[in-house]
């Protein structure tokens, strides 16, 4: 797995913010997760002087900044609801669509700010990230102080700049309970497509129209291989293509096919793949909301609409 990113390099399939929050993906052994499966139960986890002195501006769901003494050094896990939300309390299980935006407790720069899922009391995830999301109301903003030793250890995290045994600030934004999204068919002004020969990237114009507003999706092959489910991991060839500039940002052609769960991904990607055949060739169209966000600060590719064409090769049933 990419150390660094998940829902953000393969782009948009990667990204920033997951792999970070995955215990293992760092290069210390992974920590103990806290015990947060159990539907009832909530972390153990209190305010604290450090974690109420972290000073957040900045627009809900947006790119926000964090100012507080430095350095910070933390010996436990504190967390601060720095706005309470009105929505129902989170439980384990729900998923989440959130804004997580982490800092650098020595200096107090920002590591990455980026839209991503979690689920609460996912045993796979850092408790200090599942702290932010743990038992508060959506519509809450977190700020969690995460001592080292609880995230990347004595190993640090180089690919963003998380020096060994550093706290980390995390600022959470619980945007939502993510909802199953499936597109609407795709008839017009779809994307006109040319297959190269084996090997050969795909040719994919777009037409000189504005971006659609719409989630959409045009089955250009139908395959007859096993249909991907929720959660699989799909193999696959794509291509995106950002509809607001017209360039490609990332593709797997030229290359080994990649391999993605679909719940490990951008919401309207991995929606794109679940019901679809082994051997099918697809174009979608992703709206900001279900791909990086409407923010255009909060990630690259923040703001704006990708196309992906994407070619399904085999696909694993969750474990």
């Amino acid at each position: 797995m990419n150390r660094a990113l998940r829902r953000f390099a393969p782009v948009a399939l990667a990204a920033a913010a997951a792999a970070l929050l995955l215990a293992g993906c760092s290069g210390d052994p992974a920590p103990e997760p806290t015990e947060t499966p159990e539907a009832a139960a909530c972390m153990e986890v209190e305010s604290g002087s450090l974690s109420d002195g972290v000073t957040v501006e900045g627009e809900f769901a947006g790119s926000p900044t964090a100012t507080f003494a430095m350095p910070l050094e933390a010996d436990e896990i504190e967390r601060t609801v720095a706005i309470e939300g009105d929505g129902d309390e989170t439980v384990a299980g729900d998923p989440m669509n959130v804004v997580v935006s982490a800092f650098s407790g020595t200096t107090g720069t920002k590591l990455f700010s980026q839209p991503t899922t979690m689920t609460v009391g996912d045993p796979q995830v850092f408790e200090s990230f599942l702290a932010g999301i743990d038992c508060v109301p959506v519509g809450s903003r977190t700020v969690t102080v995460a001592p080292a030793s609880t995230l990347y250890g004595e190993e640090g995290n180089e690919t963003i700049g998380v020096a060994p045994g550093e706290t980390v600030v995390i600022v959470v934004d619980v945007v939502e309970v993510q909802k199953p999204l499936t597109p609407a068919e795709w008839t017009e002004n779809v994307p006109e497509v040319e297959f190269g020969a084996d090997g050969e990237a795909p040719t994919v114009t777009l037409p000189a129209t504005p971006p659609p507003a719409e989630y959409q999706l045009k089955v250009l092959e139908e395959g007859d291989g096993d249909t991907v489910g929720a959660g699989d991991t799909v193999t696959l060839h794509y291509q995106g293509t950002s509809w607001d500039t017209g360039e490609i940002f990332d593709q797997s052609y030229g290359g080994e096919p990649a391999a993605f769960a679909t719940d490990e991904v951008i919401q309207g990607f991995g929606s794109a793949l679940v019901g679809q055949k082994v051997g099918t060739k697809l174009i979608v169209t992703i709206p900001p909301e279900y791909a990086y966000g409407t923010d255009p600060a909060a990630a690259d590719l923040g703001g704006q609409t990708l196309v992906f064409l994407v070619e399904i090769e085999g696909t694993e049933p969750a474990a």
